[in-house]
Protein backbone atom coordinates (compact mmCIF):
# COMPACT_ATOMS: atom_id res chain seq x y z
CA UNK A 1 0.00 0.00 0.00
CA UNK A 2 1.13 3.56 -0.66
CA UNK A 3 0.05 6.88 0.86
CA UNK A 4 1.25 10.28 -0.30
CA UNK A 5 0.95 13.14 2.20
CA UNK A 6 0.82 16.32 0.16
CA UNK A 7 0.93 20.05 0.86
CA UNK A 8 -2.85 20.22 0.37
CA UNK A 9 -4.03 17.83 3.08
CA UNK A 10 -7.20 19.70 3.95
CA UNK A 11 -10.59 18.07 4.45
CA UNK A 12 -11.97 19.82 1.38
CA UNK A 13 -9.44 17.82 -0.68
CA UNK A 14 -10.11 14.45 0.93
CA UNK A 15 -11.89 13.09 -2.15
CA UNK A 16 -8.72 13.54 -4.22
CA UNK A 17 -6.70 11.98 -1.41
CA UNK A 18 -8.82 8.80 -1.39
CA UNK A 19 -8.69 8.49 -5.17
CA UNK A 20 -4.87 8.74 -5.10
CA UNK A 21 -4.36 5.98 -2.53
CA UNK A 22 -2.82 2.69 -3.55
CA UNK A 23 -4.19 0.01 -1.24
CA UNK A 24 -2.88 -2.96 -3.19
CA UNK A 25 -0.30 -5.24 -1.53
CA UNK A 26 -1.96 -5.03 1.91
CA UNK A 27 1.00 -6.62 3.72
CA UNK A 28 3.19 -3.49 3.45
CA UNK A 29 2.70 0.29 3.76
CA UNK A 30 4.92 2.95 2.20
CA UNK A 31 4.35 6.61 3.12
CA UNK A 32 5.87 9.47 1.15
CA UNK A 33 5.49 13.23 1.57
CA UNK A 34 5.69 16.41 -0.45
CA UNK A 35 9.35 17.42 -0.66
CA UNK A 36 8.88 21.02 0.52
CA UNK A 37 5.83 21.19 2.76
CA UNK A 38 3.46 18.72 4.44
CA UNK A 39 -0.11 19.58 5.46
CA UNK A 40 -1.90 16.76 7.26
CA UNK A 41 -5.48 16.79 8.52
CA UNK A 42 -6.29 14.35 11.36
CA UNK A 43 -8.31 12.45 8.73
CA UNK A 44 -5.20 11.68 6.65
CA UNK A 45 -3.27 10.97 9.83
CA UNK A 46 -5.65 8.40 11.33
CA UNK A 47 -5.98 6.58 8.01
CA UNK A 48 -2.20 6.26 7.76
CA UNK A 49 -2.04 5.18 11.41
CA UNK A 50 -4.83 2.61 11.04
CA UNK A 51 -3.14 1.01 8.03
CA UNK A 52 0.25 1.08 9.78
CA UNK A 53 -1.21 -0.73 12.79
CA UNK A 54 -2.90 -3.23 10.49
CA UNK A 55 0.27 -4.25 8.63
CA UNK A 56 2.61 -3.91 11.61
CA UNK A 57 5.47 -1.60 12.51
CA UNK A 58 8.14 -3.63 10.72
CA UNK A 59 6.17 -3.48 7.48
CA UNK A 60 5.59 0.29 7.50
CA UNK A 61 8.06 3.01 6.51
CA UNK A 62 8.31 6.63 5.48
CA UNK A 63 10.44 6.85 2.37
CA UNK A 64 12.42 9.81 1.09
CA UNK A 65 13.30 13.12 2.69
CA UNK A 66 10.61 14.70 4.87
CA UNK A 67 10.56 18.53 5.07
CA UNK A 68 10.77 20.31 8.41
CA UNK A 69 6.98 20.71 8.53
CA UNK A 70 6.86 16.92 8.72
CA UNK A 71 7.74 17.15 12.42
CA UNK A 72 3.96 17.28 12.83
CA UNK A 73 3.91 13.57 11.95
CA UNK A 74 6.22 12.88 14.88
CA UNK A 75 4.37 15.20 17.24
CA UNK A 76 1.13 13.38 16.45
CA UNK A 77 2.70 9.96 17.02
CA UNK A 78 2.92 8.51 13.50
CA UNK A 79 6.64 7.74 13.71
CA UNK A 80 5.93 5.60 16.76
CA UNK A 81 3.94 3.23 14.53
CA UNK A 82 6.56 2.73 11.81
CA UNK A 83 10.08 1.35 11.57
CA UNK A 84 11.54 4.56 10.10
CA UNK A 85 13.26 6.51 12.91
CA UNK A 86 12.10 10.08 13.40
CA UNK A 87 14.53 12.85 12.44
CA UNK A 88 12.60 15.34 14.58
CA UNK A 89 12.47 16.39 18.22
CA UNK A 90 9.47 17.92 19.93
CA UNK A 91 8.44 18.65 23.52
CA UNK A 92 5.51 16.67 24.91
CA UNK A 93 4.18 19.66 26.84
CA UNK A 94 3.19 21.12 23.46
CA UNK A 95 0.13 18.86 23.49
CA UNK A 96 -1.97 20.59 26.15
CA UNK A 97 -4.87 22.49 24.63
CA UNK A 98 -3.55 22.18 21.08
CA UNK A 99 -3.89 18.62 19.89
CA UNK A 100 -4.63 15.03 20.82
CA UNK A 101 -2.05 12.76 19.15
CA UNK A 102 -2.93 9.39 17.63
CA UNK A 103 -4.70 7.19 20.13
CA UNK A 104 -5.92 3.62 19.87
CA UNK A 105 -9.28 3.02 21.53
CA UNK A 106 -10.32 -0.55 22.28
CA UNK A 107 -12.24 -0.22 25.54
CA UNK A 108 -14.71 2.13 27.20
CA UNK A 109 -11.86 3.24 29.47
CA UNK A 110 -9.78 4.20 26.41
CA UNK A 111 -12.79 6.10 25.08
CA UNK A 112 -13.23 8.01 28.35
CA UNK A 113 -9.56 9.02 28.37
CA UNK A 114 -9.80 10.30 24.80
CA UNK A 115 -12.89 12.35 25.57
CA UNK A 116 -11.13 13.79 28.64
CA UNK A 117 -8.13 14.72 26.47
CA UNK A 118 -10.51 16.40 23.99
CA UNK A 119 -11.93 18.84 26.57
CA UNK A 120 -9.06 21.41 26.42
CA UNK A 121 -9.42 21.54 22.61
CA UNK A 122 -13.11 22.42 22.59
CA UNK A 123 -12.91 25.95 24.05
CA UNK A 124 -16.67 26.00 24.60
CA UNK A 125 -19.05 26.72 27.44
CA UNK A 126 -19.51 23.82 29.83
CA UNK A 127 -22.97 23.01 28.47
CA UNK A 128 -21.91 22.97 24.82
CA UNK A 129 -18.75 21.03 25.65
CA UNK A 130 -20.89 18.32 27.22
CA UNK A 131 -23.03 18.00 24.08
CA UNK A 132 -20.07 17.86 21.67
CA UNK A 133 -18.32 15.33 23.93
CA UNK A 134 -21.43 13.16 23.86
CA UNK A 135 -21.63 13.19 20.05
CA UNK A 136 -17.94 12.38 19.58
CA UNK A 137 -18.27 9.67 22.20
CA UNK A 138 -21.17 8.16 20.26
CA UNK A 139 -19.08 8.00 17.09
CA UNK A 140 -16.27 6.20 18.89
CA UNK A 141 -18.70 3.87 20.67
CA UNK A 142 -20.23 2.97 17.32
CA UNK A 143 -16.81 1.83 16.08
CA UNK A 144 -16.25 -0.31 19.16
CA UNK A 145 -19.65 -1.96 18.98
CA UNK A 146 -20.35 -2.40 15.26
CA UNK A 147 -17.18 -2.30 13.17
CA UNK A 148 -15.70 -5.56 14.52
CA UNK A 149 -12.30 -3.91 14.18
CA UNK A 150 -9.61 -5.94 15.92
CA UNK A 151 -7.43 -2.84 16.23
CA UNK A 152 -10.20 -0.65 17.68
CA UNK A 153 -10.79 2.97 16.76
CA UNK A 154 -7.84 5.17 15.75
CA UNK A 155 -8.44 8.82 16.69
CA UNK A 156 -6.64 12.17 16.58
CA UNK A 157 -7.63 15.82 16.95
CA UNK A 158 -6.12 19.26 16.37
CA UNK A 159 -7.13 22.73 17.57
CA UNK A 160 -6.33 25.75 15.38
CA UNK A 161 -6.23 28.89 17.48
CA UNK A 162 -6.16 31.33 14.55
CA UNK A 163 -9.50 30.11 13.18
CA UNK A 164 -10.87 28.78 16.51
CA UNK A 165 -11.52 25.43 14.89
CA UNK A 166 -11.11 21.84 15.98
CA UNK A 167 -10.50 19.03 13.47
CA UNK A 168 -11.15 15.40 14.36
CA UNK A 169 -10.46 12.10 12.60
CA UNK A 170 -11.81 8.67 13.60
CA UNK A 171 -10.85 5.55 11.64
CA UNK A 172 -11.14 1.78 11.89
CA UNK A 173 -10.11 -1.18 9.74
CA UNK A 174 -13.25 -3.19 10.48
CA UNK A 175 -16.02 -4.55 8.27
CA UNK A 176 -17.06 -1.23 6.70
CA UNK A 177 -20.48 0.41 6.45
CA UNK A 178 -21.82 -1.73 3.59
CA UNK A 179 -21.37 -4.97 5.53
CA UNK A 180 -22.45 -3.41 8.83
CA UNK A 181 -25.80 -2.35 7.34
CA UNK A 182 -26.31 -5.43 5.19
CA UNK A 183 -28.32 -7.51 7.68
CA UNK A 184 -31.23 -5.07 7.96
CA UNK A 185 -30.97 -2.41 5.21
CA UNK A 186 -29.28 -4.13 2.23
CA UNK A 187 -27.52 -1.13 0.64
CA UNK A 188 -26.70 -1.84 -2.99
CA UNK A 189 -23.19 -0.38 -2.85
CA UNK A 190 -20.75 1.54 -0.67
CA UNK A 191 -22.06 5.04 -1.44
CA UNK A 192 -25.61 3.89 -0.65
CA UNK A 193 -24.34 2.50 2.65
CA UNK A 194 -22.70 5.83 3.55
CA UNK A 195 -25.92 7.73 2.82
CA UNK A 196 -27.95 5.27 4.88
CA UNK A 197 -25.51 5.72 7.77
CA UNK A 198 -25.91 9.51 7.49
CA UNK A 199 -29.71 9.24 7.63
CA UNK A 200 -31.09 9.75 11.15
CA UNK A 201 -32.64 6.65 12.63
CA UNK A 202 -30.71 4.16 10.51
CA UNK A 203 -28.56 1.73 12.49
CA UNK A 204 -26.99 -1.61 11.72
CA UNK A 205 -28.57 -3.23 14.78
CA UNK A 206 -32.24 -3.13 13.77
CA UNK A 207 -34.64 -2.53 10.90
CA UNK A 208 -36.77 -0.44 13.23
CA UNK A 209 -37.07 3.24 12.21
CA UNK A 210 -35.33 5.37 14.83
CA UNK A 211 -33.19 2.51 16.08
CA UNK A 212 -33.39 1.50 19.70
CA UNK A 213 -32.90 3.36 22.97
CA UNK A 214 -29.34 2.04 23.07
CA UNK A 215 -28.47 2.80 19.46
CA UNK A 216 -30.50 5.40 17.61
CA UNK A 217 -28.21 5.78 14.60
CA UNK A 218 -27.79 9.47 15.40
CA UNK A 219 -24.06 10.11 15.79
CA UNK A 220 -23.20 10.76 12.15
CA UNK A 221 -26.31 12.87 11.59
CA UNK A 222 -25.49 15.00 14.63
CA UNK A 223 -21.85 15.61 13.73
CA UNK A 224 -22.75 16.38 10.10
CA UNK A 225 -25.33 18.89 11.36
CA UNK A 226 -22.74 20.65 13.53
CA UNK A 227 -20.34 20.85 10.58
CA UNK A 228 -23.07 22.33 8.39
CA UNK A 229 -24.20 24.91 10.97
CA UNK A 230 -20.60 26.02 11.54
CA UNK A 231 -20.02 26.09 7.76
CA UNK A 232 -17.32 23.44 7.70
CA UNK A 233 -16.43 20.19 6.00
CA UNK A 234 -17.40 16.67 7.03
CA UNK A 235 -16.26 13.39 5.47
CA UNK A 236 -17.18 9.71 5.51
CA UNK A 237 -15.03 7.16 3.66
CA UNK A 238 -15.81 3.43 3.52
CA UNK A 239 -15.25 0.78 0.88
CA UNK A 240 -14.69 2.48 -2.47
CA UNK A 241 -16.97 5.41 -1.65
CA UNK A 242 -16.44 8.84 -0.12
CA UNK A 243 -18.92 11.58 0.85
CA UNK A 244 -17.82 15.16 1.60
CA UNK A 245 -20.22 17.74 3.00
CA UNK A 246 -19.24 21.08 1.48
CA UNK A 247 -19.24 24.43 3.23
CA UNK A 248 -22.59 26.21 3.41
CA UNK A 249 -21.99 29.55 1.70
CA UNK A 250 -21.95 32.57 3.99
CA UNK A 251 -23.72 34.75 1.46
CA UNK A 252 -26.87 32.65 1.96
CA UNK A 253 -28.82 34.40 4.70
CA UNK A 254 -30.12 32.65 7.76
CA UNK A 255 -29.06 29.46 9.50
CA UNK A 256 -28.35 26.54 7.15
CA UNK A 257 -31.25 24.10 6.93
CA UNK A 258 -30.77 20.56 8.17
CA UNK A 259 -32.03 17.67 6.08
CA UNK A 260 -32.60 14.03 6.95
CA UNK A 261 -31.68 13.09 3.38
CA UNK A 262 -27.90 13.54 2.86
CA UNK A 263 -28.47 13.92 -0.90
CA UNK A 264 -30.13 17.29 -0.21
CA UNK A 265 -26.97 18.71 1.34
CA UNK A 266 -24.37 20.39 -0.84
CA UNK A 267 -21.73 17.70 -1.16
CA UNK A 268 -19.23 15.82 -3.30
CA UNK A 269 -19.27 12.06 -3.55
CA UNK A 270 -17.15 9.43 -5.20
CA UNK A 271 -17.50 5.72 -5.84
CA UNK A 272 -14.05 5.30 -7.37
CA UNK A 273 -11.96 5.80 -4.25
CA UNK A 274 -9.35 3.19 -3.37
CA UNK A 275 -11.26 0.33 -1.73
CA UNK A 276 -10.77 0.70 2.02
CA UNK A 277 -11.88 -2.15 4.28
CA UNK A 278 -13.02 0.00 7.16
CA UNK A 279 -14.65 3.34 7.89
CA UNK A 280 -13.28 6.84 8.37
CA UNK A 281 -15.19 9.83 9.71
CA UNK A 282 -13.66 13.32 9.92
CA UNK A 283 -14.98 16.78 10.67
CA UNK A 284 -13.96 20.41 11.09
CA UNK A 285 -15.95 22.36 13.69
CA UNK A 286 -15.75 26.11 14.25
CA UNK A 287 -16.07 26.80 17.96
CA UNK A 288 -17.51 30.31 17.77
CA UNK A 289 -20.63 30.08 19.92
CA UNK A 290 -22.90 31.91 17.52
CA UNK A 291 -26.67 31.95 18.09
CA UNK A 292 -27.06 29.35 15.34
CA UNK A 293 -24.46 27.06 16.91
CA UNK A 294 -26.00 27.40 20.38
CA UNK A 295 -29.50 26.86 19.05
CA UNK A 296 -28.44 23.73 17.22
CA UNK A 297 -26.81 22.16 20.24
CA UNK A 298 -29.80 23.07 22.37
CA UNK A 299 -32.30 21.58 19.95
CA UNK A 300 -30.35 18.83 18.22
CA UNK A 301 -32.46 16.17 19.88
CA UNK A 302 -35.64 17.83 18.59
CA UNK A 303 -34.21 18.03 15.06
CA UNK A 304 -33.40 14.34 15.19
CA UNK A 305 -36.86 13.34 16.50
CA UNK A 306 -38.56 15.43 13.81
CA UNK A 307 -36.50 13.80 11.06
CA UNK A 308 -37.50 10.36 12.31
CA UNK A 309 -41.20 11.29 12.36
CA UNK A 310 -40.95 12.64 8.82
CA UNK A 311 -39.36 9.42 7.58
CA UNK A 312 -42.04 7.35 9.27
CA UNK A 313 -44.86 9.42 7.75
CA UNK A 314 -43.30 9.12 4.31
CA UNK A 315 -42.94 5.37 4.76
CA UNK A 316 -46.55 4.82 5.80
CA UNK A 317 -47.89 6.89 2.88
CA UNK A 318 -46.68 4.25 0.44
CA UNK A 319 -49.78 2.32 -0.76
CA UNK A 320 -49.89 -1.36 0.10
CA UNK A 321 -51.70 -3.84 -2.10
CA UNK A 322 -53.09 -7.19 -1.00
Amino acid sequence: MKIFLSNQGYLRNFKSFTESLDLSHPDRLEITTHDKWVTVHPANLVLAAALAIQVGKENTEIKGDVPDSGRYLDRMGLYGLIKTPSPFIYHKNEESGRFVPIKIIKTSEDQSRFITDMIPLLHLSEKNTTIVKYIIGELVRNVLEHSFAENGAIVAAQYYKKTNRVSIGICDTGIGLWKSLQNFWHPKNDISAIKLALTPGITGTTRREGGTAENAGAGLFFIKSIAKITRNYFVVYSGNAEYTLLKHKKRIKGMPRLYADPDRDLHNESDIAASFKGTLVAVDISLDETPGFNDLLASIGDVYDKAIRERKRSKYKVPKFI
